[in-house]
């Protein structure tokens, strides 16, 4: 039976304007992280927010959601980074982007971390139809070089985002730069409301898994994104050996379903292809 790492993604950067489910507050979060966890998430994700709803990415805001969470359930939990190129943000240094990571590091707190390898359009189809215009979401190699520094000082496994193929190649090339670095997470972003990628599809798995065959053969991978419902493709990732992203933060926006429910049904997806739901202690010890 093949063992699966299910990751909750609880709310993401789109604030509850966009995503009126999603948890914003440190209560809220406590609180659906440890659902989450209960209901069979090895791993949960979030984006910290200032107590003026405003996405902030702050050491102390995280210790107070990682701390609370852990208190009551084992779970992985790790934070995100800002999503440079977006609106309002730029002008972070790569020094800066990462700092909530390494002070969490320093406190113990950082089990995984966000490293995305590569810039991308983020562009909607309703963008396109629309004459918007979108923006590039940026990841200079400088960027990805102190995400990965601070991974390795710390013993942080990161998960890559996979937003298009070159993400594999250059994360794989960058990962060999770096001889005490936890194997990286791939983890392939699908989706159908964004124009970036693969829609989620059997055929664009494969084209990612042959990929890192050539790239990373001995690498974890999981299926996740934005703007998208990710489980159709669960039997195929179980059938495959892969892992499982859902969440509030990947979900089609305005989703009705609050995570615990997300992650409830993705358990059942997962365990009726065949496969069973790795634990907390699974995921730190087995994950190669």
């Amino acid at each position: 039976m093949t063992t699966v790492c299910l990751e909750a993604a609880l709310n993401g950067p789109w604030g509850t304007d966009q995503q009126p489910n999603s948890p914003i507050r440190i209560d809220d979060c406590i609180e659906q992280g440890i659902a989450c966890a209960e209901a069979g998430a090895a791993i949960i994700h979030l984006h910290s927010y200032d107590t003026s709803g405003t996405e902030h990415h702050d050491a102390s805001i995280y210790t107070d959601i990682i701390d609370g969470i852990q208190q009551h359930v084992d779970a992985i939990v790790y934070p995100s980074i800002p999503l440079l190129g977006k609106p309002g943000v730029d002008g972070i240094t790569p020094t800066e982007r990462f700092a909530h990571q390494d002070e969490l590091g320093e406190m113990g707190l950082l089990e995984w971390a966000v490293v995305d390898t590569g810039s991308v359009n983020f562009s909607t189809y309703d963008d396109v139809e629309q004459d918007q215009l979108g923006f590039v979401y940026q990841n200079p190699e400088a960027h990805i070089r102190e995400g990965l520094t601070v991974s390795a000082r710390h013993g942080a496994r990161p998960s890559y985002a996979i937003y298009e193929p070159g993400f594999v190649r250059l994360g794989a090339a960058l990962h060999h730069r770096y001889p005490t670095l936890t194997q990286p997470l791939y983890r392939f972003m699908f989706s159908e409301k964004f124009t970036f990628g693969y829609p989620p599809q059997p055929y664009a798995l494969e084209s990612y898994l042959t990929l890192l065959e050539d790239v990373a053969p001995e690498a974890p991978w999981m299926i996740s994104g934005l703007g998208v419902d990710i489980t159709p493709l669960i039997p195929t990732a179980v059938e495959r050996g892969g892992h499982v992203r859902v969440g509030l933060e990947d979900a089609p926006l305005g989703s009705p379903k609050p995570n615990v429910e997300v992650v409830k049904e993705a358990r059942e997806k997962v365990e009726a292809s065949g496969g069973t739901l790795a634990t907390p202690s699974e995921v730190r010890t087995n994950l190669s």
